[in-house]
């Protein structure tokens, strides 16, 4: 029987996103923190995702008729309570003893979508189990990183269908970590008792032997980074859609297009890999202007507010993730802590959507963003 987590309160003094973070440092040890918290070598981009959010002014319209406005949003054959998605996050049980698991119920409570990491602290199985019985649930997906025997890995993929989950997410933007100088000064570990736990059994590759004057990374851990034909022997052996996590440029975006994959998810592994990389609001137009709607395009990165998914709705995006924020809550409180975070970022975008004149999120368009003047909602 799968474990129900345990209901905790919620501190009275968050009401947003920002006090979860603060309150949560108060929660996690510095390993845990340099972990979830930290960048890429100097993280201006894990800085500049949250700045471009802010950047992009929100433009009310007034008068429009409201009453009967939803948030419900498409997304690959469904219709979604709203538009916000739990990104995966490695490791959960770092930050709560449920980890994983709490994540999970409170999406589906929230009506949440959520994506479990290859790197989750808590089996695939036991978090399918907690999610899809609920009839009120999101999407159910699965990230996956290759790995370097694909035999593995296909084993992986057919453990993710059968247990019922719904797509995969590749992860597209790691052919290796990036400079994490957090970790690196805090001496980063995992704690007794936390690990990956669905690649149990993975076997490290025999390293290559080098001869002098060749690199580690070149010569060597790269040898195994997937590349565009991976995409194809991914779609040969799953009957699930492969949505690619990790597109910024829209030469990548088109590409994937044209292989067949069944999403986008524009993101810049949240400041995590290549410092200076984009910020992903700057990329999100330019990625769905590529794509041209042909696949649903989502984002994460610095969304913190519900102004935040109502941008990035104009921009082009089909759903959001979050990733740092949900990981706050549940260290503050557990499943709830996670429902909180979810919630306040609901009732803030319904805010946002009834000041800025939207009764729907497909009143959500560029003209919200730029002020220029565009039919009014309701109207042909």
């Amino acid at each position: 029987m799968t474990h129900l987590p345990a209901r905790q309160t919620i501190p009275p003094d968050l009401v947003t996103l920002a006090d979860h973070e603060q309150h949560a440092r108060q929660q996690l040890d510095d390993n845990a923190w340099a972990y979830f918290s930290g960048g890429a070598a100097d993280e201006i981009s894990l800085h500049s995702n949250r700045s471009a959010w802010d950047a992009l002014p929100l433009w009310p319209r007034v008068l429009r008729p409201l009453a009967g406005g939803h948030t419900r949003v498409p997304l690959l054959g469904r219709t979604l309570a709203h538009p916000i998605v739990l990104a995966p996050v490695a490791f959960q049980r770092m930050a709560h003893p449920d980890g994983e698991l709490a994540m999970a119920y409170a999406a589906a409570a929230l009506g949440a979508g959520v994506v479990l990491s290859t790197q989750a602290s808590v089996s695939l199985e036991s978090v399918a189990q907690a999610v899809l019985p609920d009839p009120g649930r999101g999407p159910l997906w699965f990230q996956l990183y290759l790995q370097p025997d694909r035999g593995f890995t296909q084993a992986l993929v057919q453990r993710a269908e059968a247990a019922g989950y719904e797509a995969l997410v590749l992860t597209v933007d790691a052919p290796t970590s990036g400079v994490r100088d957090r970790e690196r000064r805090t001496g980063f570990r995992l704690p007794p008792g936390v690990g990956p736990v669905n690649l149990a059994g993975l076997q490290a590759p025999a390293p290559c032997a080098l001869s002098p004057g060749q690199s580690a990374l070149f010569d060597g851990l790269l040898h195994h980074a997937p590349t565009w034909d991976d995409i194809a022997w991914l779609q040969s052996i799953t009957r699930l859609p492969v949505l690619l996590k990790g597109v910024l440029h829209p030469a990548d975006a088109r590409q994937a297009v044209s292989l067949g994959a069944a999403g986008l998810i524009v993101s810049n592994h949240g400041g995590r890999t290549l410092d200076t990389a984009p910020a992903t609001a700057n990329a999100l137009p330019r990625v769905a202007q590529a794509v041209a709607g042909a696949v649903p395009v989502l984002v994460d990165g610095g969304i913190r507010r519900g102004t935040d998914v109502l941008k990035a709705m104009a921009l082009g995006a089909s759903a959001v993730l979050v990733g740092r924020p949900a990981v706050w809550g549940l260290a503050n409180a557990g499943a709830a802590g996670v429902a909180h975070v979810l919630r306040l970022l609901r009732d803030e975008l319904e805010v946002a959507m009834a000041l800025t004149g939207c009764a729907t999120l497909a009143d959500a368009t560029p003209a919200l963003l730029d002020g220029h003047d565009g039919p009014a909602a309701g109207t042909v």
